[in-house]
């Protein structure tokens, strides 16, 4: 049987930035990708902003990784010659009836420590983005995007020059965890293989839970019920008129249709949030219809048939009962009772902005 200091289950850019720092910390690791590339999933399906951290419950794991990933991310992508764009973002209010929601927004950012948030009148905001029609806005100057493929990348590299391994098209078939002799692993693809290790971290994001339910040794009832959002995005076949991302007041289940520029200057609508029992990347060309409504409140000028269907990706919302959206999951023995057993549910938004933040979280609790 082989073994190794410690486990990554998934390649996405939380996997590789957790074996990435597990690696740097001098441990034997290997991470198991049951895909043929890196990032195939949630990772290269998302919007790719650099989040500030305005949204989250103050004292929320999404809140303090995010701000500390926010940083760490953009100091990374400078030491690490990653394509990224301080391009900031505006946050707008349509309509009076939005201004207390944009306002609670400032408030809950200070409270969680964002501190360069502007408050603009409608001339204001106007006079940035003269297309922009709005009743005041959040200016947030350090939002930005990055080319999550070419992170990813990065991550990679450092894995394997800190000695660590990547084995694709590996997929986890079953394992035991009862955490007295580490965690065996079933692996399978085209060489299967059975591996022990010290460690395990289960960040294998859309498929968590189902791997979590392949370990003999998890409580069933420590595994959360995963929801499947559906987000779809549409390509803008004219040029942009805005130098910022823009977004509206936030919905129920996301963060409304927003505009998101890529570093080549394209603009992209989106994510909606589209409820499925099954994971699927079609975009069906006729939701386009539904976006031109929802952009129009903030950029009137939109001129009709220039949506495309572009890509979708899927979100790992989780299941609950109580108000407002879920948090990050980061569990180790003190709630599943497993040693060396870290499950990451539900990293979905801003997961992309902290996930050097949450290998650092994860390689504390390791120790």
């Amino acid at each position: 049987m082989e073994e190794v200091d410690c486990i990554v289950i998934g390649a996405g850019v939380v996997g590789l930035a957790v074996a990435r720092a597990c690696a740097l910390a001098g441990h034997e690791t290997i991470v198991l990708e049951a895909e043929s590339a890196i990032g195939t999933g949630t990772s290269s399906r998302n919007s790719e902003v650099i989040h500030r951290g305005i949204y989250y419950p103050p004292g929320s794991l999404k809140a303090r990784l995010c701000i500390q990933g926010h940083q760490a991310l953009y100091a990374y992508c400078e030491t690490h010659g990653v394509p990224h764009w301080r391009c900031g973002k505006l946050i707008v209010a349509t309509d009076d009836q939005q201004l207390p929601t944009l306002k609670a927004l400032a408030a809950n950012a200070k409270a969680s420590g964002v501190d360069d948030l502007q408050w603009l009148t409608a001339p204001q905001a106007q006079a940035q983005e003269p297309a922009l029609r709005c009743v005041a806005a959040l200016h947030s100057p350090s939002t930005g995007i990055v080319d999550s493929h070419g992170l990813m990348q990065a991550l990679q590299g450092d894995l394997e020059a800190a000695g660590g391994m990547l084995a694709l098209c590996s997929p986890v078939v079953s394992g035991s965890a009862d955490g007295k002799e580490g965690v065996v692993l079933q692996v399978g693809g085209t060489q299967p293989m059975e591996i022990r290790a010290r460690w395990l971290i289960n960040a294998a994001g859309l498929q968590a839970t189902a791997i979590a339910a392949k370990l003999a040794g998890i409580p069933a009832d420590t595994i959360p019920k995963l929801r499947l959002a559906k987000g779809n995005y549409y390509a803008l076949s004219v040029a942009s008129p805005f130098s910022h991302l823009i977004y509206p007041v936030p919905v129920k289940g996301g963060l409304g249709v927003h505009l998101t520029l890529d570093l080549g200057r394209r603009a992209r609508f989106g994510p909606d949030v589209q409820w499925v029992d099954d994971i699927a990347y079609d975009v069906d060309p006729a939701r386009a219809d539904s976006f031109y409504a929802s952009i129009r409140q903030y950029w009137p000028q939109l001129p009709d048939g220039t949506l495309h269907a572009d890509y979708a990706g899927v979100r790992p919302k989780l299941a609950h009962t109580g108000p407002g959206d879920t948090d990050f999951v980061i569990q180790d023995a003190r709630t599943h009772g497993v040693n060396g057993l870290v499950n990451l549910y539900g990293i979905e938004s801003p997961g992309l902005t902290a996930a050097l933040a949450i290998a650092d979280e994860v390689v504390l609790r390791l120790t």
